[in-house]
């Protein structure tokens, strides 16, 4: 039998886009020392990371552009990888930009609207509903080089987990506050060191132990 498949849907902190010192140098982590390869590694599962930097949750990003929107990148990796039998969301934190102007709320809502994009996609084994994992992300700082571009946006952050615990109970889905386990770098206030990758790998690596373990519960009673 094959490993489950996971789809991790997410930002450049999905991506592995290490703290920005200056606009030249966009390093990106070893894939060894992200947290999708670390998870992978940790559960022996089938990990497929889609993380764009810069990836809003639905809104076309008026300077950097159209293609950055997760509405609408969301079915398309969907039906790339399906079957899916987990997918991973973690955005919201390039929502805190002012220039789309919403609150913790409202991002809230714009993941819930992902979600219901998986709902309804077949995505899943035989054509059902992917399982959902929703990350809130790592709260930003406002500091360094990305401290104007998200001015405002460390209280955003910061409200965001409470909001997104409530769409993901009421969406019965899976659900990892990020920000109990690992910090963002002060270097740019927004991207993860390969300590936080890691650190969030370990978290996540015993939810989804817990939800493998719950799929094999059901396939149990079902026999």
């Amino acid at each position: 039998m094959s490993a489950p498949v996971v789809l991790a849907f997410g930002d450049s902190n999905t991506h592995g886009t290490l703290p920005l010192s200056d606009w030249a140098t966009r390093d990106r982590l070893d894939h060894a020392d992200r947290w999708t390869a670390l998870l992978a590694e940790r559960t022996g599962l089938h990990v497929i990371a889609e993380g764009h930097p810069g990836r809003t949750t639905v809104h076309d990003d008026p300077i950097e552009g159209a293609h950055k929107n997760g509405l609408a990148a969301l079915p398309v990796a969907l039906e790339t990888h399906r079957p899916v039998d987990l997918v991973i969301v973690m955005l919201g934190t390039n929502d805190c930009k002012p220039r789309f102007a919403v609150g913790p709320v409202d991002i809230a809502r714009s993941v819930d609207r992902l979600l219901g994009v998986i709902a309804t996609s077949g995505a899943g084994p035989d054509g059902a509903a992917p399982d959902v994992l929703v990350v809130a992300p790592v709260p930003l700082i406002e500091a360094g080089l990305l401290a104007e571009i998200f001015a405002g946006g460390s209280a955003k952050s910061q409200a965001l987990a409470k909001h997104l615990a409530e769409v993901a109970a009421a969406r019965g889905a899976w659900f990892l506050d990020a920000g109990l386990h690992a910090e963002v770098s002060p270097i740019d206030g927004v991207h993860l060191t390969a300590e936080g990758h890691a650190a969030i790998a370990d978290a996540l690596a015993q939810l989804v132990a817990r939800w493998q373990a719950s799929k094999e519960s059901e396939g149990r009673t079902g026999c």
